[in-house]
């Protein structure tokens, strides 16, 4: 007897929990980034159908649907053509493994090939950096005598100081930081880790941050960064970084008119 024909939501269970980290073995980022994607995208089909998200299914996803997000989106959080791409590649992945699984699926996944990349402007030639005075105006934006001040604070002082990357600072646990030897621990592109040395100042900001954030808690595998939605902990994205970074850029400009526009976690890595 045949199969019976998967559902979205069994289908898309599978593909979190055993596909990605199982049988691609991908990193521990591009599972909380894909997450993270496809959490905008439901949550979006939900609003615009008035269905649960139990009781999506591929219909909903079709590519009107998709490009109906992805202009919502890049609208409303200023996304560049190449974040606009990502999100988009990070849906059709799921489809490319759906039609494997059930090939009455290739439809969908051909509707959304059908959607064309939109194309940013040619940076292969242009090395973008900041220069001290800019990226300093920055880091003094957060007021650390708040909560939310404190976390964000923190979390551009040790990106700058590290020169990490985004992604290393989202997958970061709380045991990779060693305020002993003054280093912390870098899991990087292609899981190559390295150890960087910080600075007293990132130490103290540290050490105030766990106070607040992980109060007495002795396990070390806790992500570093999180966020709360509806009491819960939830893993920090990328979208919420590059929101918070463009917000104190656009203060720090109002004392330093070098502050470019459009700064992205990247620039803190490179200085003049």
């Amino acid at each position: 007897m045949k199969a019976p024909v998967k559902s979205f939501t069994s289908l898309f269970r599978d593909y979190l929990g055993i596909y990605l980290p199982r049988q691609r073995n991908v990193s521990e980022h591009t599972i909380l980034a894909t997450k993270h994607v496809w959490h905008m995208l439901l949550s979006y089909v939900c609003m615009t159908t008035g269905k649960n998200v139990e009781n999506i299914v591929f219909e909903d996803l079709n590519g009107k649907t998709v490009v109906g997000f992805l202009d919502a989106y890049q609208n409303e959080r200023r996304w560049t053509a190449a974040t606009r791409n990502h999100r988009l590649g990070c849906i059709r992945s799921f489809f490319r493994y759906a039609a494997k699984r059930e090939r009455t699926f290739v439809i969908y996944l051909e509707d959304l090939r059908g959607i064309v990349l939109q194309k940013g402007p040619d940076k292969s030639f242009v090395l973008e950096f900041m220069e001290p005075k800019v990226v300093s105006a920055i880091l003094h934006q957060p007021d650390l005598a708040t909560k939310l001040g404190l976390r964000n604070g923190f979390f551009l002082s040790l990106m700058y100081d590290a020169a990490a990357r985004d992604c290393e600072m989202l997958t970061m646990k709380v045991n990779y930081f060693d305020p002993v030897r003054k280093e912390v621990f870098l899991l990087g592109k292609g899981r190559k880790p390295r150890f960087v040395p910080i600075n007293q100042e990132t130490i103290d900001l540290f050490h105030h941050y766990i106070k607040a954030f992980h109060p007495l808690s002795s396990d070390g595998n806790q992500l570093m960064f999180y966020t709360k939605h509806q009491g819960m902990s939830t893993p920090m994205s990328d979208d919420c970084v590059a929101k918070f970074l463009q917000k104190y850029a656009d203060c720090a400009r109002l004392v330093c008119r070098d502050v470019p526009i459009g700064v992205n976690p990247h620039l803190i890595r490179y200085l003049n």
